[in-house]
Order: structure tokens, then C-alpha cells, then sequence
């Protein structure tokens, strides 16, 4: 009886260590967060601290991995069964369905995840440690690295590397939102005093990715209209710009120089596909699927 009473305290310990390192990394970050912090919070000495984890970093790494693993198992075995079901046939959105529904499971349930798990994503994605980045890039990178394939075979238009910058900055926006500490507020705002199911909530947080994800590159009329904008703003053109020749042409029949000006500005802006994302920074634009 002694010894399993011992067992069951020790695993008592090392839980509150856990979730008091999560609670302070999801309000502070890892920059901020300091061992005394945690075992204050944790009602635990240093000694409990590395007797369990051996030191700060490993400790992060069990903290992030006990949420993190479990979500990304269910994230894949999900994406290999839309895979399977769909084939060729498989869409943005079922991609995006793939990364949203294992973590809103998780986040309902309190055993794996509880009410805190989105801001543990968004907080794991926006950190600007390189030591919770380096750990995300590595750790998850199999993972990371089908999810981006995915993506690529539901948009088959965009280049690699537009793929890459377009799930950066989507999955960037969507994470920065939920670190905030408004996460429950805002879903709420949004189900404007409704009850908001999973379809409902789903469909909302991706509506707004599948749009630019799905998005054509731009034309050469597009890029006239924009450059048109940044000759409207004077002198926040630099003068070296090459949309600088093209400032208020939006508006013009688009012949001579400037239409040559702009058919050779719409082939630049067509990515090159020898130009594919770095492995590294293929994750980094995944992050978010950790």
C-alpha cells in the first residue's frame, strides 16, 4: 500500500509540474517563464523539477509533447482517412478539416486537452523562441511535412512556395488569434449568443484560409491596380520600384511602354517553381499543424 501511494504522489508531482509549466508558458511564453516560476507555482521544489525532467528545456518538451502528440495522431489518422475516401479528389477543405476537428476534440475534452488547448496552439505557433521552434520544426516534421503535400495536391494550381507563404501567413493570423487571452470571448462574439456546433465553428475558422488559399496568382490587371495604389501614395513609392512605372496605370488603356511594363511585371510575379521552400522552411509555414 505504501509503495503504490508513493507511485500515485509521484505522479501527482509530476502532473502539477506539467500543467503549472503549461499554464505559464500559455500566459508568459518561453522567454518569459523562469524555473523558480514554475515550481512556485507548481508547489514543488527545484529538486522535483529535475528528479522528473532533468532540466527546464526537457520539462518544455514533455509539457508541449503531452498535448501536442496525441492531437497530431489524430490530425494524421484523419488526413489518411479523407485520403482514402477521396484520392485525387481531395480538397482544401478537407485538408483544413483534418488540422481543426482533432483540436477542437481535444480541446473538449479535459482528460488530453481541456478549455486551454487552442491557446496552447496559439501560443506554441507565435512564440518567438528558437528553442520552441527548433523543437517544433524537428519533433513534428513528418507530420508538418504530409499536411503540406496535402495542401499541395487540393491546390495544384499555386507553386510550392506560394503554397508555403499563403499556409504561413493563414495559419500564422488564424494562431495569433487564439493565443490571445479572448479565445472563449471571441468564439463566442461570433456564435453572436448561439449554440455554435462543430460544422458551424469548422466552417467559419476555415472560410477565410480556403479563400486564400484557393486564391489565383495575379494577373498582370491586378498588378496594374496596385500599382496604381502605390502611386497614389506619393512619395511611399521608392523610386526604385519597378511598380513605380506603373503608378496610375489602373485606369489606362494599358498601351505602349507601360502595357509592356506590365506583362513583363506579371510574369516576375509568377513564383518559380525552382525556387521550392527549404525542408526548414516548409515546416516553419506548418507550424501551426504541431
Amino acid at each position: 500500500m505504501a509503495a503504490r501511494t508513493t507511485s500515485r504522489h509521484a505522479g501527482d508531482t509530476k502532473s502539477r509540474i506539467l500543467d503549472a509549466a503549461e499554464a505559464l508558458f500559455i500566459e508568459c511564453g518561453y522567454g518569459a517563464m523562469s524555473s523558480r516560476q514554475i515550481t512556485s507555482r507548481a508547489e514543488v521544489n527545484l529538486a522535483a523539477v529535475n528528479y522528473h525532467f532533468g532540466s527546464k528545456e526537457a520539462l518544455i518538451h514533455a509539457m508541449l509533447s503531452r498535448r501536442l502528440d496525441v492531437l497530431n495522431d489524430e490530425r494524421v489518422k484523419l488526413l489518411e482517412r479523407f485520403d482514402t475516401l477521396l484520392g485525387a479528389n481531395l480538397t482544401c477543405e478537407h485538408v483544413l478539416g483534418a488540422m481543426f476537428i482533432p483540436a477542437l476534440r481535444v480541446a473538449r475534452d479535459p482528460r488530453i486537452g481541456g478549455k486551454a488547448f487552442l491557446r496552447l496552439l496559439g501560443r506554441a505557433y507565435t512564440d518567438p523562441s528558437p528553442f520552441i521552434r527548433n523543437f517544433l520544426n524537428a519533433h513534428y516534421a513528418s507530420v508538418a511535412g504530409r499536411f503540406f503535400d496535402a495542401f499541395q495536391r487540393a491546390l495544384p494550381h499555386l507553386p510550392r512556395e506560394e503554397v508555403g507563404w499563403r499556409l504561413h501567413f493563414a495559419i500564422g493570423a488564424l494562431s495569433g488569434v487564439l493565443a490571445g487571452n479572448d479565445t472563449d470571448s471571441l468564439i463566442s462574439e461570433f456564435a453572436q449568443g448561439k449554440s455554435l456546433d462543430d460544422l458551424q465553428l469548422v466552417a467559419r475558422l476555415a472560410s477565410l484560409m480556403v479563400a486564400a488559399l484557393k486564391a489565383p496568382l495575379p494577373d498582370a490587371t491586378q498588378l496594374a491596380v496596385f500599382a496604381s495604389v502605390l502611386g497614389d501614395a506619393g512619395d511611399g513609392v521608392p523610386a526604385d520600384c519597378p511598380f513605380g512605372a506603373l503608378s496610375g496605370v489602373a485606369t489606362t488603356s494599358g498601351a505602349g511602354p507601360q502595357k509592356e511594363e506590365i506583362a513583363r511585371l506579371h510574369e516576375t510575379a509568377q513564383p518559380d517553381d525552382d525556387a521550392a521552400p527549404t525542408d526548414d522552411a516548409r515546416r516553419e509555414a506548418l507550424r501551426g499543424t504541431a
